[in-house]
């Protein structure tokens, strides 16, 4: 597991970009957090590093938001509103994983019972005792297919100010 500290939301941000320079076709990025800890913010790191201009917001209502590029896509869920799991079937969940896009979770400890073994798992609380933006942010690979991905992204804890 390996442990980052933000300060702002550009620090974060600067995370998820760092995360998504690593990200290839049929990742899949689980996020979890209080309201208002950043998971949206980390996703829009992790959008402008696969090359997505616009700005993401959080499709809690909608449940998925769709950013299709010529070489990857991004399929951002936000599942704060699914009551069961399942439901995820009925729009088509099983597709959005195995089609070749990057895709990104938030809230999804609320679905974990049907997600791939294989994923990258991001925790971020607020560490209220640096400050009002400051974050603390534990990210976890799990499975082989993310083996590299820990080093890749730096060793040990990592500190930005």
């Amino acid at each position: 597991m390996k442990e980052i500290k933000t300060y702002s939301q550009q620090d974060t941000i600067e995370f998820g970009k760092k995360l998504g320079m690593l990200l290839k076709k049929g990742d899949v990025v689980c996020i979890t957090g209080d309201l208002g800890t950043g998971k949206t913010v980390l996703t829009n790191g992790i959008a402008w590093a696969l090359g997505i201009d616009e700005y993401i917001t959080s499709p809690t209502f909608t449940i998925v938001n769709e950013y299709d590029r010529e070489d990857i896509s991004l399929y951002h869920f936000d599942v704060y509103r699914i009551s069961d799991p399942e439901e995820m079937f009925e729009i088509g969940f099983e597709e959005y994983l195995y089609n070749g896009g990057v895709v990104v979770i938030e809230w999804a400890d609320l679905i974990k019972s049907i997600l791939p073994g294989d994923n990258i798992w991001i925790n971020i609380k607020k560490d209220l005792e640096k400050g009002a933006d400051a974050r603390i942010i534990r990210v976890e690979f799990n499975g082989e297919r993310y083996r590299d991905y820990e080093e890749k992204l730096g060793s040990g804890d990592e500190e930005r100010k």
